[in-house]
Parts: C-alpha cells; sequence; structure tokens
C-alpha cells in the first residue's frame, strides 16, 4: 500500500489552520470510482487519531460514512437558510462552478459544510458543478488539487465564472454564508476574514 504522509494535531485544533507533527498512514480502500474518470478515487479515507479523514476528492455520499454523518447531518437538518437571500443566490448562481476545500477532522469544516450544502440545496444548484476536495491538515492532498490555489484555512469555497475566481469564503462567513455568497456573487466588493 502507498503511504503518505500528513500532519496530527498535538491538540484539537479550534482554527484549522496550523499544525506541528508528521504521522505516517496508511491509505484505505474504502474508495469509489467517478463516473467520469473510472480511476479516479472518490470519499477515499486513511486514518486519523482514533477513526478516519476523507483525503482527495469526495461528494456528499462521503460524510454519509460512520465517522461523519453525526456532524454532517445534524448541520445539515439544524441550518435555516434565509429564504430571500436564497432566492436572490438563484439567478446568481447559474454558470458558476464552485471549489470547496475542507478537513473532515476540522471542526470550521463540520459547521460551514454541511451548512453550504443545504444553501445549494435551497437555491436548486446543480451539484455537478460542484468540486469537493477533502486535505490534510497540512492542508494537501496526495494529488496535489490544492497545489496554485493559496489554501491556508479551512473550509475555503471558491467561486469562479468562466474559469476566472470571483472570490473566496475563507474558514468563516463574515455576515452569513448565503449572504457573503450573494455578495461575491453579485460582483461587489467582499474581503474573507483572512484577507489582506
Amino acid at each position: 500500500m502507498k503511504k503518505l504522509f500528513i500532519i496530527l494535531a498535538a491538540t484539537f485544533l479550534v482554527a484549522c489552520n496550523s499544525s506541528k507533527e508528521k504521522n505516517k498512514v496508511k491509505k484505505s480502500t474504502s474508495t469509489e470510482m467517478t463516473s467520469e474518470n473510472p480511476k479516479e478515487k472518490i470519499n477515499d479515507t486513511v486514518p486519523y487519531e482514533d477513526s478516519v479523514m476523507l483525503l482527495g476528492k469526495a461528494n456528499r455520499k462521503g460524510f454519509q460514512m460512520d465517522a461523519f454523518k453525526d456532524w454532517f447531518n445534524t448541520g445539515y437538518a439544524d441550518y435555516k437558510a434565509d429564504s430571500e437571500t436564497v432566492e436572490q443566490l438563484k439567478p446568481l448562481l447559474k454558470d458558476v462552478n464552485i471549489s470547496v476545500f475542507m478537513g473532515t477532522w476540522c471542526e470550521d469544516s463540520q459547521r460551514e459544510t454541511p451548512h453550504f450544502y443545504k444553501i445549494l440545496d435551497d437555491a436548486d444548484f446543480d451539484e455537478s458543478k460542484l468540486t469537493l476536495i477533502t486535505v490534510s491538515e497540512e492542508k494537501t492532498t496526495p494529488q496535489g488539487f490544492e497545489e496554485g490555489k493559496n489554501i491556508t484555512n479551512v473550509p475555503t469555497i471558491i467561486f469562479y465564472k468562466n474559469e476566472k475566481e470571483l472570490g473566496r469564503i475563507v474558514e468563516y462567513p463574515i455576515e452569513s454564508l448565503e449572504k457573503d455568497m450573494r455578495t461575491i456573487l453579485s460582483g461587489k466588493e467582499y474581503k474573507h476574514a483572512y484577507a489582506e
């Protein structure tokens, strides 16, 4: 089996943005293949502390694994998106592609990712235009999906139109996920939490 290096935190990180200690982990075989590329693995897991983490390309099905379904399903069910803002998002989301970089080990990702999926569902977003990348604590993947994307904190949600980045939400929204999305997609000035 191929070995990967990931960083395991000495203590649980609240701000999902740094860690120090490296440990070797073995890849798991709990994966499925994508229909677009039969050789591309999706929802791959690696050992993490007393459980596992997703690492690499993933999709919503991955969040239904035992290690993740409690926080995902609870966060999804409990989130009530602002319906007026979601209605305003619907036309803005047309022709938009979204990339989400998150860590299943990260408290911020565990909070924001289910909320984000709920907003997308409420807005009737075409999920085929969503790319979900799950990263290690050092914000990397074995395939290098993060390269050139400046992923420093997770979750990082990047919005694209015509392959051009419109903006990103980093770690947590400034106002709310749906209102920050509306600001970005309507072309208004937006600075994420770590913008200089």
